[in-house]
C-alpha cells in the first residue's frame, strides 16, 4: 500500500531527520519547519518509528486541501476515506494545530473535523452514535497558511521517549535533539567523545546508541501496532532486523562526569536500560578542571544556560571557564549547546559554525569548534 507519510520534529532538526529518512530509502516530498513529508509503505511505517533518532511522530497522510472556511475543512475532511482506518466501534480523537491561518481556533477546527469524520463514517456504517471503544486513531489536523493536512498518528507516545529514562535531571535534554547533536558531531569508533556536563546522560547515551546501530525504538511499543494495517508478524520481523543489525562487536569508549555525584547514579540507570552501560565510563569530575587524555577525542555538553540551572551571572562566569578548560584540549573538536548570545566571547573564541536549535520552547545555538586552534 502506497502512503503520504509526514514526520515531525523540533525546529532546527529537519536537515538531520531529512538524512535519517534518505537513509532508509524513503523519498522525501517536501520539507518545512518541523516536519517532513515522505512517500512509503507498511514497512517504511515501522522501520520509520523504529529507526529515526530526530523525529518525534511518525503520521499517515490521509490528505491535504485548502481550508480557508469552516465549511471548506468539513467538506474536505468529510471527503477523505476514513473508512479505510477507522472501523465502527473504533476512537478517533482529534488534536491540531493552526499557524498562520484564518481559521485560528484550534477547539473550533477540533469540532468541525470530528462531526466530518463522524457523517463520513455514519455513510458507510450506518450507524448515528460511535462507541469508540475499539483501537484508538489519534487524528492529527496541521492549518498551515489556509491549508489543512489531515493525519493519524502511528507513533502514539512521543518518540523521543525511548524507554530508558523515566528519570531525568533539573534540566532534561530531549533525547531527539540529543541524538541530532551526536550526529551533528559524527561519533566515530575511534574516537573518544566526552560530556564533562552529562547530567542524566542523555547524549552519551545516544552517541552510544549510534555507533552500537541500536535501533531507538527497540524497546517500546506503537500505536500503530494497534492497527490491523500493521499485522504483527510486520513488527516481528522488523525488529528482529534491526536486533540483527546490532553492533555487538564495537569497541567504542564515552565518558560521562558531572559534578554532581547524585545525578551519575541516574545517569548510569538509563544507560544500563539502553543497553549501552559496557561502553560509556561514568563518574565524578569538574568539567572546569578536567583533563585532556593522550587520545583523539571530542567533547559534547549542555551546560546550564542561566535560566532553569544557575543565574545568569554564574552561567557567565562558567563559560568563560570552559573556554580556558577546553583550550587545553586542542585539537580536540568541541560542541556546546547553549541559548546565551554572547557564548563565544565569554568563551573566548569564535566557532567554526553554529547552529540554531531548540531545546523545548527556548531557541538555543549549538556552537561547533572543529577547526585546529591558530
Amino acid at each position: 500500500m502506497k502512503l503520504q507519510l509526514a514526520a515531525t520534529c523540533m525546529f532546527g532538526l529537519e536537515r538531520t531527520l531529512g538524512e535519517e529518512i534518505d537513509s532508509l530509502g524513503l523519498r522525501r516530498t517536501e520539507t518545512m519547519d518541523g516536519r517532513i513529508y515522505f512517500e512509503g509503505d507498511e514497512n517504511a511505517v515501522v522501520s520509520a518509528n523504529l529507526r529515526l533518532r530526530c523525529a518525534e511522530r511518525v503520521l499517515i497522510v490521509l490528505g491535504r486541501f485548502p481550508a480557508p472556511t469552516y465549511d471548506a475543512l468539513f467538506e474536505g475532511v468529510k471527503s477523505l476515506p476514513w473508512e479505510d482506518w477507522i472501523g465502527r466501534d473504533d476512537a478517533f480523537p482529534v488534536s491540531g494545530h493552526a499557524i498562520k491561518s484564518t481559521l485560528y481556533s484550534v477547539p473550533d477546527c477540533q469540532k468541525i473535523i470530528k462531526k466530518a469524520i463522524a457523517d463520513r463514517l455514519s455513510g458507510v456504517y450506518g450507524l448515528r452514535w460511535f462507541p469508540e471503544t475499539g483501537v484508538t486513531y489519534r487524528v492529527e489536523f496541521f492549518l498551515f497558511k489556509d491549508v489543512a493536512a489531515l493525519m493519524i498518528d502511528s507513533s502514539g507516545t512521543t518518540l523521543h521517549k525511548r524507554g530508558y529514562r523515566p528519570e531525568a535531571g533539573a534540566a532534561p535534554l530531549r533525547e531527539t535533539l540529543a541524538a541530532a547533536i551526536a550526529l551533528t558531531a559524527r561519533p566515530r569508533e575511534d574516537t573518544l567523545i566526552w560530556d564533562p556536563m552529562c547530567g542524566s546522560g542523555t547524549i552519551a547515551i545516544e552517541a552510544a546508541m549510534i555507533l552500537k546501530n541500536l535501533a531507538p525504538g527497540l524497546n517500546r511499543s506503537f500505536a500503530a501496532e494497534a492497527f490491523p494495517a500493521f499485522p504483527a508478524p510486520l513488527w516481528k520481523e522488523a525488529r528482529e532486523k534491526a536486533k540483527s543489525a546490532v553492533r555487538n562487536d564495537t569497541s567504542f569508549e564515552i565518558y560521562a562526569s558531572d559534578v554532581d555525584e547524585n545525578v551519575l547514579d541516574v545517569a548510569y540507570e538509563n544507560a544500563l536500560r539502553a543497553g549501552v552501560e559496557d561502553h560509556i565510563r561514568i563518574f565524578t569530575a569538574d568539567a572546569r578542571k578536567i583533563e585532556k587524555p593522550d587520545r583523539r577525542g571530542t567533547l559534547i555538553c549542555n551546560p546550564p544556560y542561566g535560566e532553569r540551572l544557575m543565574s545568569p551571572r554564574d552561567a557567565e562566569a562558567l563559560y568563560r571557564e570552559l573556554g580556558v578548560c577546553f583550550a587545553r584540549f586542542d585539537p580536540w573538536q568541541v560542541y556546546v549547546l547553549t541559548s546565551h548570545p554572547a557564548f563565544e566571547k565569554l568563551y573566548g573564541r569564535r566557532a567554526d559554525k553554529i547552529r540554531r536549535l531548540y531545546n523545548g520552547m527556548i531557541p538555543c545555538f549549538l556552537y561547533q569548534f572543529f577547526k585546529p586552534r591558530r
